[in-house]
């Protein structure tokens, strides 16, 4: 079975950027690529990639600007992000293919529904974030998620006091906050493959601006409207995900044209896990 793992893949964009990524699977297998959630990194679906590569899939796992390898890019929104990744995909050789992306990482896979229907094949939202505008969307997450993204709303400074100060506590004290917030099925989860704090450092890499301006944009308005959204999307989410209540997956789901939506009891935010095969199954099927 061809197996690949190549982690520092950088790319050079039109306005002088580096871009970086990853590749998972095969190299051979048909293209997905995969947008990352908060704080996260193109390292995510690392732990991913024999089971990608045993569904005959090649994943491609970018970092968006300021996160791992990908320089910051100033002033940066949502609807930008296509016009990155286009470049990422037409340096790749790849016309066509499938797109996912897991909780932060769910509003750039719609942008690019929204802006370049012609090339995605098929899309997958898992465990996704929904609009962070609307009233109440963000009152039933754990504290620090609350404050964060209530926060980076109005007062983005303060977001990055409170990511300074929980980094300068390390890392890994950072992670315990974030997985004690979580239900037993994640917890099992991590018991089973362990806390990836390479993924958490590679977040950080850069230092706080890249995920702080993710805050900040993710926040507010997106930019586009999930109703003109008309690629074909497969939602998945768990019903015990605290990160992002599933009314908010429910939200997403009824204002999407075109989505199928799948919920599972007892689940939380990383059924990714398990539920890999599955989904590449939906997208590649």
């Amino acid at each position: 079975m061809n197996y690949m793992c190549k982690t520092e893949n950088l790319m050079q964009l039109k306005d002088g950027r580096a871009l970086g990524y990853a590749e998972y699977g095969d190299p051979d297998g048909r293209p997905v690529f995969f947008f990352h959630g908060w704080p996260s990194s193109r390292l995510f679906i690392k732990s991913l990639a024999q089971v990608s590569a045993e569904m005959e899939t090649r994943i491609i796992a970018v970092d968006r600007p300021g996160f791992g390898i990908s320089d910051f890019q100033p002033g940066r929104k949502i609807t930008d992000w296509p016009e990155d990744f286009a470049q990422l995909a037409d340096k790749l050789g790849i016309r066509k293919f499938a797109v996912a992306g897991h909780s932060g990482g769910a509003p750039y896979v719609l942008v690019c529904c929204k802006k370049m229907p012609d090339r995605i094949t098929k899309a997958a939202v898992i465990s996704g974030m929904g609009p962070l505008d609307l009233p109440g969307a963000i009152d039933d997450m754990p504290f620090l998620h609350s404050l964060l993204f209530r926060f980076g709303r109005f007062l983005p400074y303060l977001d990055t006091v409170l990511i300074y100060l929980s980094l300068s506590g390390g890392l890994k004290i950072f992670s315990e906050v974030m997985i004690s917030s979580m239900p037993d099925a994640d917890k099992e989860i991590i018991k089973q493959n362990g806390a990836d704090l390479d993924d958490l450092e590679q977040a950080f890499r850069q230092g706080a601006r890249g995920p702080i301006h993710d805050i900040v944009i993710l926040s507010k308005s997106w930019g586009f409207r999930l109703e003109d959204v008309k690629t074909k999307v497969y939602l998945w989410h768990g019903d015990r995900d605290v990160s992002v209540p599933i009314q908010t997956a429910k939200y997403v789901a009824e204002q999407l044209p075109d989505c199928l939506a799948t919920y599972y009891e007892g689940e939380g935010h990383l059924l990714i896990s398990p539920r890999w095969k599955e989904i590449l199954s939906r997208l590649v099927g």
